[in-house]
C-alpha cells in the first residue's frame, strides 16, 4: 500500500502527459470518440508505461508538483500538435483545390473541431484519417508517446533545449506542412489552371461565348476527373506524410530530452 501511494504522484504525471496528447492528436481528439473511452485508454496506457518504468525517484505533491503538471501538459500538447499540424496539410491542400475549382464558399462543418472547413479538404482529410487507421499510424503515435517517458524524465522540470532549437523545429514543421500541401494539390490545381488559360484564350477568340456560364461547369468536371486520376498519388503522398509525423515526433522528443 505504501508503494502504491509513493507511485501515485508519478502515475498522475504520466496520465497528464497521455491525456494532453489525446486533446489534440489526430483520431484521438475527434468529438465522435467518447470521453470515457479516451480517459480509460489513457489510464491503461499509463498503467503499462509505469509498469515498464525503471525510475526510482520519489515525487512529493507540493508547489513544485504544479510545475511538473504544467511541463507534462506542454509535452503532451506539443506531441499532439506535431502530429496534427502535419496532417492538417491535407486540409490546406483541399483549400487550394476548392479555391481553384470554385468551391471556396462551399464549406462544411468539421465534426472534430466544430469549424468551417473546405469541402474537398474535409473529404481528403477523412480519407487520410481512414488510411492512418488502416496502416496502424495511431499505434505508432501511441508508441511515440510511450517512448517519450524514456527521453523526457517525469521528475524534472527543466528541458535540454539549445538556443533556437525549438523555433527552428517549428519553422521546419510549418514548411514541411505547406510543401506537402502543395504536392497534394499541385496536379488538380495545375490542371484547372490550364483550363483557365484555355478559357481565357477562347474568350478572346470567340467574344460571343459566355465564358462564365461555360467555365464553371468545365472546371468542376475537370477537377473531379483529376481528383479521381491522382488518387493513387494522393495515398503515396500520405505514406510519406505519416513517416514525417513519426519522425517529427521523435525529433521533438529528442529536442526536449537530449
Amino acid at each position: 500500500m505504501t508503494i502504491i501511494l509513493e507511485m501515485l504522484p508519478y502515475f498522475l504525471l504520466m496520465l497528464v502527459r497521455v491525456t494532453s496528447f489525446f486533446l489534440i492528436a489526430p483520431v484521438f481528439s475527434m468529438r465522435g470518440v467518447p470521453t470515457q473511452f479516451k480517459i480509460g485508454l489513457a489510464f491503461f496506457l499509463t498503467l503499462f508505461a509505469i509498469s515498464a518504468s525503471t525510475s526510482e525517484a520519489v515525487i512529493l505533491i507540493d508547489g513544485y508538483y504544479l510545475f511538473l503538471i504544467a511541463k507534462e501538459v506542454f509535452i503532451g500538447v506539443a506531441l499532439g500538435f506535431t502530429a496534427a499540424l502535419l496532417l492538417y496539410a491535407v486540409q490546406v491542400a483541399g483549400a487550394f483545390i476548392d479555391f481553384q475549382m470554385g468551391f471556396a464558399l462551399a464549406n462544411v462543418m468539421d465534426p472534430q473541431t466544430g469549424a468551417q472547413v473546405p469541402m474537398i479538404g474535409h473529404f481528403k482529410y477523412t480519407l487520410a484519417l481512414l488510411f492512418l487507421l488502416i496502416v496502424d499510424g495511431h499505434h505508432l503515435m501511441l508508441d511515440g508517446v510511450m517512448r517519450s517517458f524514456q527521453f523526457v524524465p517525469i521528475e524534472t522540470v527543466s528541458f535540454s533545449l539549445e538556443s533556437g532549437e525549438m523555433a527552428r523545429f517549428m519553422s521546419t514543421l510549418f514548411l514541411q506542412m505547406f510543401l506537402i500541401a502543395v504536392q497534394i494539390a499541385l496536379p488538380v490545381v495545375g490542371a484547372v489552371f490550364l483550363i483557365d488559360v484555355a478559357l481565357g484564350i477562347l474568350a478572346k477568340t470567340v467574344p460571343q461565348l459566355n465564358i462564365f456560364a461555360v467555365g464553371f461547369p468545365v472546371k468542376i468536371f475537370a477537377g473531379f476527373i483529376m481528383l479521381l486520376l491522382v488518387m493513387p498519388f494522393f495515398f503515396f503522398i500520405l505514406q510519406s506524410l505519416f513517416e514525417k509525423i513519426i519522425v517529427s515526433m521523435a525529433e521533438l522528443i529528442k529536442l526536449l530530452g537530449a
